[in-house]
């Protein structure tokens, strides 16, 4: 007896999808009913495809369009600042990347989800052929031993039994029987007639669904680790910005066009079509080797819904049963008479009892439970886990697509801010170190022992105004003490600050002066000697 059906639902969501409009080519509505054969839903169902091509199209315009802005439009930065203000580009990198491994999380979520789905799916179809191959091995075979073996036995009983007229009319009513038996098993379904193997079918989507899965999983690992390497080369000021910008243009490429073209939205639409209606579409599709009462039957497992082969069934058992009954009588009566008939009958009897035996293991395997319960499982695997899987893999591409973008943008403005930073420091870099008006210099530190420190002045006269003109004498002390101005500047910072001094008032010239300048600068008094200190002396 047949139970009540466990009723399947359709999840919200693909009645969502489902509900989603449909266009063709020339942007006319179209049915949303699954119907893969037409050539207008098939053009919906590219349209929708096309979804990824067409973001990706807008994201690289977007970025072309931010490029040309920064490169054309963007605000000069001071020179005399040297860390500009980057608070909005770190954060923007920081929310970025925190983006892109949630969206890492969720690829990966929903590549495991769709996997599930689609291996339950696979395990169903596996049982209902393995089902299905029993049930048309047993029919099969009963109707081998009734048709050949069973008639070759009754042709020869029917040789012996010529002398006698009631044996021969007890062969005559088994030869009925058998043709009751041969007509009935022929009424049963036989799985040879179908255009379709669910084998065949559970193979070819399990090598896909590898294929799938391994994509899928290079491309969230190859995701995570170009954000990383991104953050990383942001943090470090790392010259292979431009490598991670042609990773990151290529990731972006595949993000829209595997992740959000190929995969989700074309499968996720048809399958959520699918999964509103399937009996529909499998009563369609089924309907020229199997009737409508049969594929109900087997669709909805009601209790209300009749066996369709539940009268063939028991016209065979009582057929098969009748000939025991006949075979018994015969080997009681006629064995005495007859003694060659013994093997025969006793083959006829084998056949009967194995036949019987079929036909109850046949009864159980058509059965409405067994193959419902593998449709039920089936409808689970791709409508609930796969449909929800490819869902997460969307929200992935969307989220990754839009977070990369996004990193892309904040690529190329920390790219001007490391042109900018080179080129202040090689502006610095062409000063000389031991200038003492080159802000560097406060970097050096003062040495008191240092008995003869020059001044940058002195490194500029010429070699023969310094041979043509007598130094003033020095002072007899060994150590020299450092200039007023320059204990003060220690007093504050530790570092004698050249530039903060002003030339005026410590005797200093300027880089540039003429030789009567010069001259004036070497002909200092003893007394401004004892103000400013031995320091300027050459």
């Amino acid at each position: 007896m047949a139970t009540a059906r466990t009723d399947y639902v359709a999840p919200w969501w693909t009645y969502w999808l489902h509900n989603f409009p449909h266009f063709n080519f020339f942007f006319q509505t179209v049915d949303s009913t699954f119907k893969p054969e037409e050539a207008s839903y098939q053009q919906s169902l590219i349209i929708l495809a096309c979804v990824g091509a067409v973001g990706l199209g807008v994201s690289l315009l977007v970025l072309a369009v931010y490029v040309v802005c920064l490169c054309c439009c963007r605000r000069d930065i001071d020179e005399d600042t040297k860390r500009p203000d980057t608070c909005c580009v770190t954060w923007v990198a920081v929310i970025t990347g925190l983006i892109i491994c949630s969206a890492v999380g969720v690829g990966f979520y929903g590549n495991s989800e769709t996997n599930d789905g689609v291996y339950q799916m696979n395990y169903s179809l596996y049982n209902a052929n393995r089902t299905l191959g029993n049930i048309n091995n047993l029919v099969a075979g009963s109707l081998g031993n009734v048709e050949t073996a069973l008639k070759q036995h009754l042709e020869r009983l029917d040789e012996i039994f010529s002398t006698r007229p009631d044996y021969l009319q007890a062969l005559r009513f088994m030869q009925l029987m058998v043709n009751n038996v041969i007509r009935e098993l022929t009424v049963l379904p036989d799985i040879n007639k179908t255009n379709f193997d669910l084998a065949a079918i559970a193979d070819q989507t399990a090598f896909i669904e590898y294929y799938r899965w391994l994509i899928y999983l290079l491309l969230l690992i190859l995701d995570l680790v170009i954000c990383l390497a991104m953050c990383l080369g942001m943090a470090k000021h790392s010259h292979l910005f431009l490598y991670h910008t042609v990773f990151a243009l290529y990731m972006c490429f595949l993000v829209y066009i595997i992740g959000g073209c190929f995969f989700p939205f074309f499968f996720l639409q048809g399958i959520s079509d699918f999964c509103v209606s399937p009996d529909k579409f499998i009563v369609n599709h089924t309907k020229d080797f199997l009737s409508a009462d049969v594929a109900h039957y087997y669709l909805f497992c009601s209790p209300n819904l009749p066996n369709p082969f539940q009268q063939s069934l028991t016209t065979c058992q009582r057929s098969l049963t009748t000939m025991q009954i006949q075979i018994q009588g015969l080997l009681q009566f006629s064995v005495r008479v007859f003694p060659t008939a013994e093997r025969d009958l006793l083959g006829i009897q084998r056949l009967l009892n194995s036949t019987e035996f079929s036909l109850h293991k046949l009864t159980a395997l058509l059965d409405c439970r067994g193959l419902h319960k593998d449709y039920l499982d089936t409808l689970m695997g791709v409508c609930y886990d796969g449909v929800e899987g490819l869902l997460y893999l969307s929200l992935f591409s969307l989220l990754a697509a839009c977070a990369l973008s996004a990193m892309l943008c904040v690529i190329f403005r920390v790219w001007t801010l490391m042109v900018h930073f080179c080129k202040v420091e090689k502006e610095y870099d062409d000063i000389d170190e031991e200038d003492p008006f080159n802000p560097q210099a406060r970097r050096i530190s003062y040495n008191p022992r240092r008995s003869n420190t020059h001044s940058f002045c002195s490194y500029t006269t010429s070699l023969g105004s310094q041979a043509s003109l007598h130094p003033p004498p020095q002072s007899t002390s060994s150590v020299v003490s450092p200039p007023e101005y320059m204990n003060q500047s220690m007093l504050f910072g530790g570092t004698p600050r050249y530039e903060n001094v002003p030339l005026i008032g410590r005797g200093s010239p300027p880089p540039s002066y003429s030789p009567s300048m010069r001259a004036t600068y070497l002909s200092m008094t003893d007394a401004q000697i004892r103000h400013f200190g031995t320091d300027f002396q050459v």
